[in-house]
């Protein structure tokens, strides 16, 4: 082997590749375990993040610890965000709360949301969420009865939440 080709496969040793190599499959049995189906996905973002914030990952002299504190802030930014985003549905939250920008992405996933809905639901979460009327103004204005309002409503709300969780 040339001076060359062992200087290369020096500094191929310890970076982010032989990292990789050593800890992938550790890192993503822990997440699943822990995450479940989103573990992979999470395992994923965490290598991004190591590559973007470590580069070549020489230096890093606790790769398990440094991977499994990666994934829990990962983690918890998500968790914030869906938590984020149900309070947005479910009203508890203005989009004027969380910034400009986060609030117009806030708004588009809302409007996409909305429109996913079926249209006999998205009729009656529209006037309840955006229309400020109760399920009795919203009975006699579609023709239906205050608990099949209360019905419908129920149904939007559960259908965007698990949109959300998606």
């Amino acid at each position: 082997m040339s001076d060359r080709t062992g200087e290369l496969e020096r500094r191929r040793e310890g970076g982010l590749a032989d990292l990789y190599r050593r800890h992938a499959p550790w890192l993503v049995r822990r997440l699943r375990g822990r995450f479940g189906e989103e573990g992979e996905d999470l395992a994923q973002d965490t290598w991004r993040k190591m590559a973007a914030a470590y580069g070549d990952g020489r230096g890093v002299r606790h790769p398990r610890a440094l991977l499994m504190m990666v994934a829990g802030r990962l983690a918890s930014d998500s968790a914030a965000k869906r938590a984020r985003r149900e309070a947005l549905v479910e009203g508890r939250l203005a989009p004027e709360a969380e910034g400009a920008e986060a609030a117009q992405e806030a708004a588009v996933l809302l409007e996409e949301l909305i429109l996913g809905l079926p249209d006999d639901l998205r009729s009656v979460f529209v006037m309840s969420r955006f229309g400020g009327l109760n399920n009795a103004q919203i009975a006699g204005r579609l023709g239906m009865s205050p608990k099949t309002v209360e019905w419908r409503m129920t149904r939007a709300l559960a259908h965007l939440t698990a949109q959300l969780r998606r």
